[in-house]
């Protein structure tokens, strides 16, 4: 099963983020509420944690890049 991770809506006012750093690798094994990824988003720095457990199969938004909220950052495939 393919499991997305979406930049979430930290605060009302939050309508993008800005991913700094990715704390994993494609391929790498990934755990439920584990931290991934490092996001700016309203002048603060938030990290964002793995959904699910299984692999990180796929990153979609690379560091600098600027998305709205709810896009998907990258893909976790698990059982």
């Amino acid at each position: 099963m393919t499991t997305e991770v979406n930049l979430p809506q930290f605060g009302m006012g939050m309508t993008e983020g800005t991913v700094l750093a990715w704390f994993k690798n494609e391929g790498d094994a990934v755990t439920e509420d584990e931290e991934i990824a490092e996001i700016e988003a309203e002048k603060t720095t938030v990290v964002v944690v793995a959904p699910a457990t299984g692999l990180l199969s796929k990153i979609l938004v690379q560091p600098e890049e600027t998305v709205p909220v709810f896009t998907a950052l990258a893909l976790i495939e698990g059982d």
